[in-house]
């Protein structure tokens, strides 16, 4: 059981957030986070805007007026979703796919750059926290409380 001052609940929310503004700041692939964050949802699959917006913690107006935004940039498409004629499915199309990858180059660039700079024990440290912290999302994903 953890703490309300243990370290993982306190702090790992703020310094994993502040670590995505770093990167994609230094990166300056030009991708606002909010646009990235989508563009890697839809990387795994169509998704319906209600579900993008409840997956990226947005209201469906924001997602909306996003969805837009990308699909005049030309990174996603809209199809009638076969399942439910009033719905659409959003998906990414290959400008789409690109830009993804232009922005995840960018943000492996500045990590790497950085990452030079830090001793083998951290790096050791850092590639443990990242295995964790995949098992740690897989379990909010699914629903789990263990």
């Amino acid at each position: 059981m953890h703490r309300d001052d243990d370290p993982i609940t306190t702090q790992l929310l703020p310094r994993a957030a502040l670590l995505s503004r770093l990167l994609l700041r230094q990166s300056l692939v030009g991708i606002p986070r909010s646009e990235a964050g989508v563009l890697g949802t839809l990387a795994r699959g169509e998704r319906r805007v209600t579900e993008l917006a409840e997956h990226e913690g947005l209201a469906q107006p924001t997602m909306t007026l996003l969805v837009k935004r990308l699909e005049e940039r030309g990174w996603v498409a809209r199809k009638p979703d076969p399942d439910d004629r009033r719905a659409v499915l959003i998906s990414l199309t290959p400008a789409g796919v690109d830009a993804l990858e232009h922005a995840r180059a960018g943000y492996r660039e500045v990590l790497a750059r950085h990452l030079d700079a830090m001793s083998a024990d951290e790096i050791a440290a850092l590639s443990t926290a990242t295995e964790a912290l995949g098992h740690l999302i897989d379990v909010l994903q699914r629903g789990d409380a263990r």
